[in-house]
């Protein structure tokens, strides 16, 4: 159900377009002047707003200008009885999404109001396919290991050299390889990512080196395997702790040779390919209990990272909480939300056991379920555990 406000200082339009509207299904809210209509346009979230052009306290260009400076994505259809076209032609140069004139044809308003919808549906679904495509999510953090972290990847970025990530489930480590991928010469490649946790053993080296047809029962047609799929670029092998003793043979001589063979193939194909590999294990651990060979550790870890726990780098949590609270906040067409000190002092001082990953489905949570203003009372209720 769409949210629509409307600011009018006419009483009798404000009562036949709430009627009107609501009868079609929207919810509809009231302001009888601009300023009232600036307040609660800051207070909850509106996905079209209609608007009045002659009104007292704070006119609507005004309120446009302010509307849109602020979040430009909610469409705002200014109505008036004073209009002529150049009134029409300012408040959409102005940015409005239309002008309708008083008395209004409710049919045209109806249409318009849906239109505006529809774009900015549109609008919303654009922003997060761009965002998910385009942008690698920045580092964020002042803390010494992150500044650390960060120093390193300035450092082998650049180089062929393979890497090892480690650290705890949710601390970034992915968003590390990311990083390494971007600033590598190889930056216009494909970075291939593989979690080698989340495919069974018996497919894991038709994944990584492909099949030829007949191969195995299931294989009813040739498959170029990630290692190919990577060719010029970065092979992201996360959770490599957790790949079966014959793959891990096969990922070897494929970083001693450059060459891989299909499964059921006889043919070697040459292959260049940087590997960098991310574990929550004790690698080192599982050698002494033979579920990993040494060699292969020797051969990926030649770069070691570790990207320490949240609860290890409490100090970037405002830092890090702020980000999540506007990145959230664009992705639902949202006003930022704000955080109290001492609510953000309880953040910081929780067990974060999911890291990172916890951290953001918590800020997430917070923005879904509290105020304008995140509380320590909305903390302990929704956060901490009883």
């Amino acid at each position: 159900m769409a949210n629509i406000l409307i600011i009018d200082d006419e009483r009798a339009i404000r009562k036949t377009l709430n009627e009107i509207l609501s009868y079609e299904g929207f919810k509809v809210e009231e302001a009888a002047d601009g300023e009232e209509g600036w307040k609660l346009f800051n207070e909850k979230n509106y996905d079209v707003i209609l608007c009045d052009i002659k009104m007292p306290k704070m006119d609507g260009l005004e309120f446009l200008s302010r509307a849109n400076e602020k979040n430009p994505d909610i469409p705002v259809i200014m109505i008036s009885g004073h209009g002529t076209i150049e009134t029409a032609v300012d408040a959409v140069k102005k940015g409005a999404y239309d002008y309708v004139a008083k008395p209004p044809d409710l049919n045209r308003l109806l249409i318009t109001i849906r239109n505006a919808l529809d774009r900015n549906l549109l609008s919303k679904e654009t922003r997060i396919l761009k965002r998910r495509i385009n942008h690698v999510q920045e580092m964020i953090g002042e803390s010494e290991a992150i500044t650390r972290i960060k120093e390193t990847i300035e450092k082998v970025a650049p180089t062929e050299a393979r890497i090892l990530i480690t650290g705890e489930n949710g601390t970034g480590k992915e968003l590390v390889a990311r990083w390494i991928h971007e600033k590598s010469n190889r930056a216009q490649g494909q970075l291939v990512e593989v979690n080698c946790a989340a495919i069974p053993g018996e497919l894991i080296e038709s994944e990584l080196f492909g099949h030829e047809k007949g191969s195995f029962t299931s294989a009813i047609k040739q498959r170029i395997g990630k290692f190919e799929q990577a060719n010029s670029g970065t092979l992201f092998l996360d959770e490599i702790g957790d790949m079966s003793l014959s793959a891990q043979a096969k990922v070897l001589r494929a970083l001693q040779e450059g060459k891989i063979t299909r499964v059921g193939g006889d043919k070697e194909i040459a292959v260049d390919v940087r590997v960098i590999t991310a574990t929550n294990k004790d690698l080192l651990k599982e050698v002494e209990e033979k579920n990993f060979r040494l060699d292969l550790y020797h051969r990926l870890g030649v770069i070691l990272i570790h990207v320490p726990s949240l609860n290890e780098r409490r100090e970037d949590i405002p830092l890090m909480v702020n980000k999540f609270l506007e990145d959230i906040a664009a992705e639902y067409g949202q006003a930022k939300k704000n955080i109290d000190k001492k609510a953000l002092e309880a953040l910081q001082k929780h067990n974060w056991t999911g890291n990172i990953r916890e951290l953001r489905n918590v800020v997430e949570r917070l923005i879904i379920l509290s105020g304008k203003i995140i509380t320590l009372e909305d903390v302990t209720n929704y956060v901490l555990p009883k």
